[in-house]
């Protein structure tokens, strides 16, 4: 009976879950903001769509993995990384080093730099960080540019007031009824938006701050898992897959070359 049953129980074993070395999953959990096109948000329907959706989605089928995306307060990333609620976060994550303290990162696969949107106009007259002064400047919590602002007193303390939302969904909305003068976003989140809301705000062509890239975010006890994800990362690219999402959502081959 033994002789019978034991290949049986080894299949159960091998299949009742994606094995990563000392790891086994039902299911990989993506900690995501839902709300920040094009990268990870909800079609009209509430589907979840994007590009780091996608991109995400065919990595993890490739592992022989389930995945759920769990949307989360990107303001408190700290958390939902090191309390094991995620097991990774693919949405537009910048390597900083800020972030570093309590996570392990993917190599880079895009760049990312924060510009200005505001009203369409231009009403204030701003074409640099420099024209922020005496005016009310947003940004969404948590981010790049949050901790940027945050690090530079003598820029936050020029502005009139620093006012941070919980995702540039919310952003949009208050910029559009003149909350706030100007909004400090991720250039690929602004352009988005102008694709589907063409002629609602103008871009101020400059850079704020350093130009970062996006990685993939993991707790730092889950080094092997990083780098499953990574192989199969690297798979994508040179199988040219991750190229035909890129071209899917910006018309352009953004991967980075993996170094």
């Amino acid at each position: 009976m033994k002789k019978i049953f034991l290949p049986l129980l080894l299949i159960i074993f091998f299949t009742s879950g994606c094995s990563v070395m000392n790891y086994n999953y039902e299911k990989i959990v993506i900690g995501i903001d839902d709300n920040f096109a094009p990268m990870g948000f909800r079609d009209e329907n509430g589907e979840l769509i994007g590009f780091d959706i996608d991109l995400a989605k065919e990595a993890i089928k490739r592992m022989n993995c389930e995945v759920e995306f769990k949307p989360i307060d990107w303001a408190n990333k700290e958390e939902a990384i090191t309390s094991g609620s995620v097991d990774m976060i693919w949405n537009g994550l910048d390597i900083m080093d800020e972030y570093k303290k309590y996570m392990i990162f993917s190599k880079p696969y895009m760049d990312n730099r924060q510009i200005l949107l505001v009203q369409k106009g231009n009403p204030q007259n701003i074409y640099s960080e420099f024209d922020l002064r005496g005016k009310i400047v947003a940004t969404q919590a948590g981010s790049h540019s949050e901790i940027y602002i945050n690090a530079n007193e003598s820029v936050k303390n020029s502005f009139k007031e620093f006012r941070t939302y919980p995702n540039f969904k919310d952003g949009f909305a208050a910029l559009a009824k003149g909350e706030f003068d100007a909004l400090i976003i991720d250039e690929i989140a602004a352009r988005y938006e102008m694709t589907i809301n063409p002629g609602a705000f103008d871009i101020v062509e400059t850079t704020i701050g350093s130009i970062t890239k996006f990685g993939i975010g993991f707790p730092k006890n889950k080094v092997e898992l990083r780098d499953k994800v990574q192989k199969i990362f690297d798979g994508m690219i040179k199988d040219g897959t991750a190229k035909e999402i890129s071209e899917k959502w910006f018309n352009a081959d953004l991967i980075k070359t993996q170094k």
